[in-house]
């Protein structure tokens, strides 16, 4: 028992290891990145934590709560690269540890293992859990709703326990709507319906602690909605309706992709337990005998809802549909509890073809290089790709051996750090990319240059990331893009055209700004007085003033 509980925690802490590893060595890249640390250091900056604002101009397209935690991280540790992604880390290394505790307690314990070594190696789930981003919060928070509320209705719970699990799925659901908005609540209740009336099992309603729950939920998210309104009037119409139905309905906001959008993205980002996925499919809609709940079909409803609600909107972007996997690994655990060594290891061989088509993909990668992504970053990322392809498909060979012979968890368990270790691997080296994708290194050379309270201005162009390492917003000047709600509200913060920005820099002593290549080939060609301070493939930062004396 000592010899396995010690293989246990040892398993563990080198997960945790590799999980949190490499949060600080990549740059924050834009645009979402940026964003996403720049908003909670601007309510660390100006101590309003109630109207997030991002370049100080009010930015109502999402809740607080994430902005609040990593506002939080920046107060206790400081303003860095890993506090900026602290939340998305802490809650999918969370979500993995939920999956092993539902799992065990709705279908075992080895499938609660099974289900975590598939979560925490899925492809997608370990990107966008290291990745700044609203998205893994809200999935945390979806699927510990729809665990809470499993784990209520299973058959071996009582009243109390029962109680208790509901009340944690109401509150779970509060922080999901604090997180993203009202898919917090659409989302798990399309699919409570559907459970419903397809299984016709209408006491269902009944036992979902409905007054205590909802009055949890409105005491936790209220307060926040109530005093953000009355504190912005603005608010209520631009987060509900533009951001909620015209986001879901319209290509407002130009993500729109075709219908079929996620089928390779799931398909991919379960790598490298697709073959498994498919064949877990195929079989979780069976009725579980002697079970009034039927928690496989509820987790596959679940996962159903999610697919197709992103599928029908007309704003898609990879990472949506995340908060189906916690529900797909549960799934696949109690599927690979149930396989003999030699059909798990052609069900596992496959995922060598990652492998595979990653490094045949390779020898091409020069073709997405760019004036903006010169092609020797490319090639510099082309090194860690081939390590993470190689890593691949000896996993998936190592894996199907030891499954063949019958070695099961020793298989699993090396199929999900190889899976581990290529997500973290292609994660680590998208770093020889943020030379070009990230502001870090242009504010590195521009240091010299400035001052406190210097004017700042972004000038036909707006860089997500700048602001952060900047540590202070800049003001916009033609362009709006996201911002131009906020501009709306305060005009005065904004410069609408090149002329009037022209009248204000030459009457400036000393300033700088951020141009576009056009703005700055424009305003060279117009004799506009400034001097070149620093320039990288997307980027050109001028000066007023005279160089700094040495």
């Amino acid at each position: 028992m000592k010899t396995a509980a010690t293989r246990t925690l040892l398993l563990l802490l080198t997960f945790a290891a590799v999980w949190f590893s490499n949060l600080e060595y990549r740059k924050l890249v834009n645009p979402d990145e940026g964003r996403y640390a720049e908003i909670p250091r601007e309510m660390v900056a100006s101590g309003d934590w109630l109207t997030p604002r991002l370049n100080d101009i009010k930015y109502f397209e999402k809740p607080a709560l994430q902005y609040w935690a990593t506002a939080t991280a920046y107060t206790l540790f400081g303003e860095h690269q890993w506090t900026a992604r602290l939340w998305s880390a802490l809650t999918g290394f969370l979500g993995v540890f939920m999956v092993f505790f539902t799992g065990r307690r709705l279908f075992g314990v080895q499938a609660g293992m099974y289900a975590a070594l598939v979560l925490g190696s899925s492809l997608l789930w370990v990107l966008i859990g290291h990745v700044n981003t609203l998205d893994m919060g809200v999935s945390f928070f979806l699927s510990a709703a729809v665990c809470a509320f499993a784990l209520a209705q299973h058959d071996a719970a009582d009243e109390r326990s029962r109680t208790r699990w509901m009340l944690a799925a109401w509150a779970a659901l509060a922080l999901a709507v604090l997180s993203k908005g009202l898919i917090g609540l659409v989302l798990p209740g399309a699919a409570l319906v559907l459970y419903i009336l397809l299984e016709r099992d209408w006491r269902l309603a009944g036992r979902l602690r409905p007054v205590a729950g909802v009055a949890l939920l409105l005491a936790l998210t209220l307060p926040w909605f109530i005093a953000v309104s009355r504190a912005n009037p603005e608010f209520f119409h631009f987060f509900f309706i533009h951001e909620h139905f015209e986001r879901f309905l319209t290509k407002a906001h130009g993500r729109y992709q075709a219908p079929y959008y996620f089928i390779p993205v799931l398909l991919a980002g379960m790598l490298p337990w697709t073959v498994i996925l498919i064949d877990t499919l195929a079989r979780a809609w069976n009725r579980q005998q002697q079970q009034r709940f039927q928690a496989q079909r509820f987790l596959l409803l679940w996962a159903g809802v999610v697919f197709l609600f992103f599928s029908a909107s007309s704003s898609k972007l990879v990472s949506y549909i995340l908060p189906m996997f916690p529900a797909l690994a549960l799934l696949i655990g109690v599927r690979l509890t149930q396989l003999s060594g030699r059909v798990l290891a052609w069900q596992v061989l496959p995922a060598a073809l990652a492998g595979i088509a990653l490094l045949a993909l390779l020898p091409g990668i020069e073709r997405y290089a760019s004036r903006e992504v010169p092609v020797e970053l490319f090639r510099d990322y082309a090194d860690w790709l081939i390590a993470a392809g190689l890593l691949q498909i000896a996993g998936a060979v190592a894996g199907a051996w030891l499954a063949w012979r019958g070695k099961t968890n020793t298989a699993l368990i090396l199929l999900a750090g190889s899976g581990v270790a290529f997500a973290q691997l292609a994660l680590s080296g998208h770093e020889s990319l943020s030379r070009a994708n990230s502001a870090y290194y242009v504010v590195q050379k521009i240091q010299p240059e400035l001052k406190p309270g210097m004017p700042f201005y972004s000038v036909n162009t707006y860089d997500q990331s700048l602001q952060f390492y900047l540590r202070r917003s800049t003001t916009m000047v033609v362009y709006k893009d996201e911002l131009g709600f906020g501009i709306a509200q305060e005009p005065q913060k904004f410069i609408p055209d090149f002329a009037q920005f022209e009248q204000t820099w030459t009457k400036e002593r000393e300033a700088l700004a951020l141009m576009s290549p056009d703005a700055y080939d424009m305003y060279r060609a117009r004799s506009l007085p400034m001097r070149m301070v620093a320039r990288d493939s997307r980027r050109i930062i001028v000066a007023r003033h005279p160089a700094p004396s040495p």
